[in-house]
Formats: structure tokens, sequence, C-alpha cells
């Protein structure tokens, strides 16, 4: 039986940017209202707890981002398959959710017992709920994005509704994993759109259980340069340090969004090329996902380095002057996660390179413990900044070097670096602009469009060389020109 499932990388993409975006646009409308009204040891507080309870949602999750978006887009074309695959999966995932829950009553009970920590329970209850992966392996974007769209517009009008001073920190940690608990509960109504119902015995699932451990390791590798940083953070340092951190993450996770997303929708995509053994249209995709991956991460990266020191007085306030700092180091890690989320995305996970994954992620997650533990001590969220760019880097460069010979992709990481050059430019341009406005939004305004003014002009070039111009814009340039 056939599963006609529409697809479209471009549609994709924008349904998922701007998802993304909008996931992010929420917190940054939320963010300075609640620097201000909790305080930076109330968040600090949230995002300790919050990054311990992760650490059970992702033995929940296991390798299902990848494991189970690869899986679905092998089967997407079978009903019956795509069915029997879905149960079988989710049996799974169910019963480890069913243990996970369970240690994690545990240890609230034995060594945390607070009220944010049971809080957090929910986080963990709805990760057993949490069938994207289903949806992105159909590559059906649309369905997700609009649904966490409208649950996030409402916990943001919650938050203002409900949080006005530190003592809300309870108030805003319940408004955030109920909002999540929400977002996964409405997706399950569109599933029966998609599958039809079929018995699964549970060691038809344990077949699934290897393969999705595999691809666990590097989840827990990515954990400890990801969310270990506030962990280490709040046991070496203060909870103030691991609010200055959070509040830098939140600004970095724009640019991150915009490249987590273009490999979330190629990766069903190049599956699909995968399992259809096209390697040569999956080539021509990976070559210019790597030009617009760092296109757009160069553009912002060194945008919003350059508009720092402007930019966290206006938009924190005055007591979050170290975020100008760690701006500084954490946005380069940008980059190079650009390239490696591309490779892992568009060829280690799709043609199932799990090994130089696995030795990559790790490799990072290493040097990213030796030097939070030598560096946060002495220099707070400084030290855990370094930690997390290093890693960023050494992941980068090894799986560019494990994967050299079979790729090939010297001349189009050179071509790529064009982009870097021109953000390069871009902040100094920036970086010795005079104060624009007595206005400090003014002033930052003009800043970040002039700067955008000059790296579109100067790339504009390469896009067109690159063929990344969208053909809309294309046409319309020749109609203008012709007239």
């Amino acid at each position: 039986m056939r599963s006609n499932i529409p697809t479209n990388a471009k549609k994709n993409f924008v349904y998922n940017s701007v998802y993304q975006l909008f996931a992010i646009a929420i917190p940054l409308i939320t963010t300075p209202y609640v620097a201000r009204v909790l305080g930076a040891e109330s968040i600090g507080l949230y995002s300790y707890s919050h990054a311990i309870a992760y650490y059970f949602v992702m033995f929940i999750m296991l390798g299902l981002n990848n494991y189970g978006n690869r899986t679905i887009a092998f089967v997407r074309d079978d009903k019956k398959k795509l069915s029997t695959t879905f149960f079988e999966i989710y049996k799974m995932q169910l019963s480890v959710a069913a243990i996970a829950i369970l240690c994690y009553c545990g240890f609230a009970t034995l060594w945390i017992n607070t009220t944010m920590s049971w809080i957090m329970l929910i986080y963990v209850i709805s990760a057993a709920l949490d069938i994207n992966w289903f949806f992105f392996g159909l590559e059906q974007f649309k369905t997700t994005a609009l649904r966490s769209s409208i649950v996030k517009v409402i916990t943001t009008i919650s938050i203002f509704i409900f949080v006005k001073n530190p003592d809300d920190i309870i108030i805003y940690s319940l408004i955030n994993v109920l909002g999540l608990l929400a977002s996964q509960l409405i997706l399950w109504s569109r599933v029966r759109k998609y599958i039809n119902y079929v018995r699964s015995p549970l060691k038809n699932s344990l077949k699934h259980l290897k393969p999705n451990l595999v691809l666990f390791i590097p989840v827990i590798a990515i954990s400890l340069y990801k969310m270990m940083d506030k962990v280490m953070l709040g046991s070496l340092s203060n909870l103030e340090q691991v609010g200055f951190y959070e509040n830098t993450e939140k600004i970095i996770q724009v640019p991150l969004a915009l490249v987590t997303s273009l490999g979330t929708i190629m990766l069903p995509k190049i599956s699909n090329l995968a399992a259809k053994n096209d390697h040569a249209k999956s080539r021509k995709y990976m070559e210019k996902s790597l030009y617009f991956a760092t296109f757009l991460a160069s553009s912002m990266c060194f945008g919003i380095m350059a508009v720092a020191k402007d930019f966290v007085p206006w938009y924190y306030g005055e007591n979050y002057a170290p975020c100008i700092q760690l701006f500084q180091i954490l946005m380069p890690s940008c980059l190079f996660l650009a390239t490696a989320n591309v490779i892992r995305t568009q060829y280690l996970i799709p043609y199932r390179q799990d090994k130089i994954y696995i030795a990559s992620v790790i490799a990072g997650a290493f040097v990213n413990l030796v030097i939070n533990a030598l560096l946060i001590p002495e220099y707070g969220a400084t030290g855990a900044a370094i930690g997390t760019l290093a890693a960023e880097t050494c992941v980068c460069i090894l799986q560019i070097a494990l994967t050299w010979n079979k790729l090939k992709l010297a001349p189009t990481l050179v071509k790529s670096s064009i982009y870097i050059v021109i953000g390069i430019i871009m902040y100094f341009f920036i970086s010795i602009l005079p104060t624009l406005s007595t206005n400090s939004t003014i002033n930052l305004l003009l800043k970040v469009i002039l700067g955008g003014i000059l790296y579109l002009s100067l790339a504009l070039p390469s896009l067109r060389h690159f063929k990344l111009l969208p053909p809309n814009l294309k046409k319309l340039k020749t109609k203008l020109t012709r007239k």
C-alpha cells in the first residue's frame, strides 16, 4: 500500500525555520521581562533544575530524534510498513519512559525533594509522549510547526500575566512545562491520518533498541557540552553565573535554530534518497547546504558579536554586563556547528556512518568536560563558554577529517569560507561605528541595519554564483533589468 505524502524541501525549510525562529522569538520577547522580574539567581535555579531533568528526558528519547526520523523516512512510502514501524518504535519508547519516570521520582524523593524538582516531573512525562520524530520522518513540518507555535503564544501571554516577582519562579516553571506537555498531546490527534492501528508485540520493539542505543551515545556526549555546562556551573560556581550563561545562550539559539532547522528537514530527505541509492542528488544537496549554512551562521555570528556592547545593557539591563564577554566567546561556535550539522544530518546519519558521528562527539564531550573542570571554578560562565567553543571546534574538525577522503569537501569548504571573510568585514565595520543616536534603541537598530546591508551587498555575488537565491527573486531581477 502506497502512502503518498507530499514533500518539498524548500517549503519544509520555511515551515521549520519559521517555527524555530518563532520558538526563539517568544523567549526573546519574554527574556528582558523575566530577567528583570525574576533575576539571575531565580533563572539559574530554573535552568539548573531543568538541566538535571533533561538527562532523564534524554534517556527516554535515546537516539529517537535521529533514529526514528531516519527509520520512518525509509518506510514512509508503504503505509503498512509505516504503521508497523511506528508502533514498534513507540512501544520501545514508552517502555523506556516508564523506567526513566520511576527513576526520576526516586531521585527527586531521595536527593532533591524540592517543589522545582517535582514540577520538572511534568517535563519528564512529556518526553514519553514525544512523537516529533514520526512527523519529521514524514517531512510533515507544517503540522509540528503550527501546533507548537499556538502553544508558545499561549505560554507567552501567561508569563506576562502571572509572573510578577522573584517568588513567581514556580509559576514560570509550571507555565513552561505544561505548555510543552500540551504541545505533545495535541500532536497525537494527527497520528491516525497517516497510519492504521497495528498490534505490535514487545519483542518486535526490541530490535529497535540496539540501533537506538548506538545513536544514544552521541546524544549523551552532546549533552555533556550542551546541558552539563549549566550543571557544572551550578555545582562549581553559583546560580548567578548559570543565569548569565543561560541568558546568553538564548540569543545564540537564533543562528543555531536556522542551522539545525536545515539539518532537521534534510535528514529525512537524504535518508529517503539513500534508500533509493541516489547519491548524486545527495551530494548536490550537501554542497548547497554547506554554502547556505555558512552564509546564515556567519551573518548572525559576527553581527551579534559586533553589537553585543550595545545590545546587552539595552536588552537585559546593566546587571548583565558579563554577558558581553560571553557573546564574544560563544558566537564563533556557531560557525563550527553549522558545518558539522550538515555533515552529520546529510551524510553520517542517513548513510549509517554512526561510528564517525559517535567518535567525534565523544571527543568533543571529553574536551568540554576537561576545560570546564579546569576553568569554571575560577572563571565561572566564561570558563564554560570557552569549553563549549573548544568542544564544537573539536567535533567539526574531527568530522571533516574522518570524512575527508569519502566526501572530498575541501573545494566546497574553501568556497563557503567567503561568508566568514564577509562576516569579519561586517564585524569590524560595525565595531568602529560611533554612537549613531542618543536613543539606545535607535542606535542599536541603525547598526543592525547598516551591518545587514553591508553583509548582503558583499554576499550577493556568491549567492547568485552558488544558485542560492530564491527563483522568484531572480525572475524579479530579470524583469527589472529588461525594463
